[in-house]
């Protein structure tokens, strides 16, 4: 499927606001996908496609899941919020005919996983740092993207998203802590 039909479904998905956000990351999948050396137009429809099942109801995110047979874990029913990624990976495979790899950037683009392929890691970083985010810590993301490279961004992501979870005293998903046990050890 050709990125203006993408661009037509998610647009009829999401509000505005969430619409703006996933061509601000669509954007920036597309700047780390040239200077990175793969393709931007699967980087540009990823980004584009990312939070497809993000405005779905806690109560709608549980009957897809249900009707479609999708394996969740205990800490993703206990975090709707976190459902949307695995919801919206399966809803582009089966709309958009995309393929593993770019499902699972989607799927992996909240808690990221252990060995992330580049697209995947593109696709991780640029949901934290598209030109929407005006947070501190997204800044600093792009610094690092200028000034060292997609690890060290993601790195700095994972302890920043770590310590909050500290803090607030919530569940922190085990393939963040691997994706980022996994960085290190590299």
């Amino acid at each position: 499927m050709n990125l203006k039909d993408i661009e037509k479904i998610v647009k009829g998905t999401l509000s505005d606001k969430r619409f703006y956000h996933s061509v601000c990351v669509m954007n920036k999948c597309a700047e780390l996908a040239k200077k990175y050396n793969i393709d931007v137009e699967t980087a540009k429809k990823v980004g584009l496609a990312h939070d497809i099942a993000k405005e779905m109801t806690t109560e709608e995110k549980l009957a897809y899941i249900s009707a479609n047979n999708i394996k969740v874990e205990d800490i993703e029913v206990n975090n709707p919020g976190l459902l949307h990624a695995i919801i919206g990976a399966d809803i582009v495979k089966k709309q958009f005919g995309f393929s593993e790899e770019m499902c699972n950037a989607i799927k992996y683009h909240s808690t990221a996983k252990e060995d992330m392929t580049l697209l995947e890691k593109i696709v991780y970083i640029s949901d934290w740092c598209g030109d929407d985010r005006t947070f501190e810590e997204a800044k600093n993301i792009r610094n690092i993207l200028v000034e060292s490279d997609i690890d060290s961004a993601i790195l700095y992501s994972f302890d920043v998203i770590i310590k909050e979870q500290l803090e607030n005293r919530t569940e922190i998903h085990l393939n963040t802590i691997k994706a980022r046990n996994f960085l290190l050890r590299r």
